[in-house]
């Protein structure tokens, strides 16, 4: 097996670096790098760039670099330090497969007895992706070649497929597409180092692989820029003075710097490592890349350049990485809370359902008594937040209806008006129909009119200037017809708030499948049969308005009776003396010079004010400042008997007996069986679920043991200038 060592990748890794490689190398075994993104270099760049062989020099693997085979594929490089040496290669399929396709290419699994045997083991990966002359020329599938030994670092490294500028005869709009976002995929990682290799027979501004890495990193924390085929420039040319102050971080700069590479000349045949690397120093012992930093100039200089680079990465990522796998553990924790236990017999489903209930009852009775202590109730200032807490929705809506309802419960309006202004025939009240949002407006005078009418054609055996106590009946039930709309409207709309409240109850303790029969089956079902129930309840309490006779004992009738009363002549009053003294008796105190105190006036003219002589349109006055008077009184009453014994009683105080522990233990077992019944899906989400907990809790334990650890190694521009 002495074909696997390599001097590169030992050159890689230096001792006071070994632990925390170590902690990233021992997360990455653990699995955990399929549930968060871990540190690892990725090498891109456009089509033929000398990416291959970027990563062949780099990593010592002899990876297939002839000028006319580009990389079909990511490839990933793992290396790990282990006691005994290996080589494998596997393909980890894409999301996007089907089942059995990625059952089939997770059963490519090879052995490698040399490097030399890589090239060909690609091409039978690459038969087994489906990439052929004829048929697809790019997949996401991933190739990965797994290096372990003594002498290895631990280190991942992924070559990305060339970024194409446009299609071809051999490559389609949509190859150019999926590889674009491959790329992207990758660079997006937050925790990837970029190294953007730019090909110096092209110029620098078309290569796409800039425009990417810049728009991905806008800092360029993470990017580091490698030129390759420096070569392949006219010494003394202006594209070599170009690429040179490219090199000096001058055109494009990225925090980490650039490097310059002597590419291996596949076109001159094949030589070894060694000979590409004295070839390389020799290169840049003369011309133009000799005023450059040594630190930024071959392969050796760029292995330590990356190994600092990396571990600075790590070492910086740590926290952000631990509160990540922290973050993820919990949401974890918390579905396979919600899977519950393995429910095989109806006996676990109804013991799975006995736990939800009582998770159910103690997350609602906290919401209706407005304690918001439970992390289900999340942050108040979201929506999500404000619909868990149904004792804040109710109040709020029962508020909205109390304010609502005395915009606009009433049917008409009354408006003040002179007499000169009031029309001679009263219009028949019948005919006008308001519009669904706004009480009709009618001056008071003309109110007055239509009643006078309505007193004669009712008229009993009362003496003249006395209404008959009939006529507040029929006036009341005209002034209160909106109730009912406003009032039914308030249920529906409280009925939805606790439906939407109840969604997300069930939804936070029960998993996906559960959560949706609950709804379906228990919730639905109880708010529709109290919603019935709230309807009937609203009809209870319209009725003595709708029917019945005025009828209160509460002192505030009179109270407001008074008022309305004074309110009246005031508004007369006030009338007549600002007509008079042609005045605005609330903006003006001063008459001809002299100080008059006119509200005071008004309220001494109001106490003596005269009886009107017509008795029936007194009698008609009294009547209408009864109905208000009434109106007032019965309006209250009406609120709170919609806002306590309706929602309050009916629907707020009995969410939680939706699901209730005796309900469960009374539910026949067929109910339970579709309500609970663990399907096959679900099974396999606990598996998985369970396997992922267990990765998350010792990759926590892993980070956490390294959070004090001092290592040195990140890398400035500076630093790399320096060196």
């Amino acid at each position: 097996m002495v074909a696997f060592e390599s001097d590169s990748l030992s050159k890689l890794c230096s001792a006071d670096q070994i632990k925390l490689l170590d902690s990233i190398d021992h997360l990455r075994l653990q699995g955990i790098n399929n549930y968060v993104s871990l540190p690892q270099i990725i090498v891109c760049g456009d089509q033929s760039s000398g990416k291959s062989s970027v990563l062949e020099a780099i990593s010592g693997v002899a990876f297939p670099v002839k000028s006319n085979l580009c990389t079909r594929f990511p490839t990933e490089l793992v290396l790990r330090r282990t006691p005994h040496v290996s080589a494998s290669v596997s393909i980890v399929p894409h999301g996007s497969r089907s089942e059995s396709e990625q059952k089939a290419l997770r059963g490519f699994q090879e052995k490698l007895e040399g490097f030399g045997d890589l090239p060909d083991v690609m091409e039978r990966a690459k038969l087994a992706m489906g990439i052929s002359t004829h048929g697809k020329a790019f997949a996401k599938d991933i190739l990965r070649v797994e290096i372990t030994g003594p002498g290895h670092p631990h280190l991942t490294i992924v070559d990305l497929p060339g970024l194409i500028h446009s299609e071809t005869k051999h490559q389609t709009a949509s190859d150019v597409e999926l590889i674009q976002d491959v790329v992207q995929g990758y660079m997006k990682e937050p925790r990837c180092i970029i190294l953007a290799v730019i090909s110096a027979k092209n110029d620098f501004a078309n290569q796409v692989v800039l425009k990417l890495a810049r728009a991905i990193d806008k800092t360029g924390h993470r990017t580091l820029g490698v030129i390759t085929k420096p070569d392949t420039l006219v010494p003394g040319s202006p594209s070599e003075t170009l690429y040179v102050s490219l090199a000096r971080n001058q055109e494009v700069e990225f925090r980490l710097g650039w490097h310059v590479l002597r590419n291996m000349d596949s076109e001159k045949g094949v030589s070894t490592l060694t000979e590409r690397d004295a070839q390389e120093v020799d290169f840049f012992r003369e011309g133009a890349w000799t005023a450059l930093p040594l630190a930024s100039l071959g392969i050796a200089k760029l292995r330590g350049r990356l190994s600092k680079v990396l571990l600075g990465q790590i070492a910086s990522e740590l926290p952000s990485l631990i509160d990540e796998i922290d973050g993820k553990f919990t949401a974890c924790h918390d579905q396979l809370e919600k899977l519950g236990e393995p429910r095989s017999s109806t006996e676990e489903q109804r013991m799975y359902l006995y736990h939800l209930s009582q998770s159910f009852q103690s997350l609602v009775k906290a919401s209706v008594d407005g304690t918001y202590n439970d992390r289900f109730f999340v942050d108040a200032k979201t929506e999500p937040g404000y619909q868990r807490r149904i004792r804040a929705v109710v109040q709020n809506l029962n508020e909205d209806f109390a304010s609502d309802i005395s915009l606009r419960g009433h049917y008409r309006e009354i408006t003040e008006a002179t007499e000169s202004e009031s029309p001679t025939v009263s219009i028949p009240l019948q005919s006008r129909h308001p519009k669904p949002t706004e009480p009709i407006k009618m001056a008071r005078s003309e109110f007055i009119t239509h009643i006078e009418h309505l007193m004669r054609r009712t008229r009993g055996r009362e003496l003249p200037g006395i209404f008959n106590p009939m006529i507040i009946s029929d006036l009341f039930l005209e002034q209160s017809k909106p109730w009912e709309s406003i009032a039914r409207e308030h249920v529906k709309t409280v009925c939805d708030s606790a439906r939407c409240f109840l969604d997300l109850v069930v939804t936070h303790i029960a998993d996906v499948s559960t959560a949706k029969s609950l709804q379906r089956e228990i919730c639905d079902p109880a708010l529709n049969d109290l919603r019935k129930s709230l309807d009937e309840k609203i009809g209870e309490f319209l009725k003595p308005h709708q029917e019945g006779h005025p009828i209160t004992y509460n002192h505030y009738f009179t109270e407001a009776l008074e008022s309305v009363r004074r309110e009246s002549v005031e508004k007369a009053t006030s009338r007549v003396l600002e007509a008079y003294f042609g005045v605005n008796i609330s903006a003006q105190t001063y008459i001809g010079g002299t100080h008059y105190n006119l509200d005071d006036l008004v309220s001494k003219l109001t106490a003596c004010h005269d009886r009107e002589p017509d008795v029936d349109k007194f009698a008609a006055k009294e009547a209408l400042d009864c109905m208000t008077a009434y109106y007032k009184v019965a309006l209250k009453r009406f609120i709170d008997d919609v806002a306590i014994e309706v929602i309050e009683a009916k629907l707020v105080s009995t969410l939680h007996t939706i699901l209730e522990p005796v309900c469960i233990f009374k539910m026949p077992d067929d109910q339970v069986s579709r309500i609970a019944g663990e399907s096959e899906e679900s099974r396999t989400q606990r598996e998985q679920l369970t396997k992922q907990l267990g990765v998350l809790k010792k990759g926590l334990e892993t980070c956490k043991r390294f959070v004090g650890l001092r290592i040195g190694g990140g890398e400035h521009q500076g630093d790399s200038q320096n060196v």
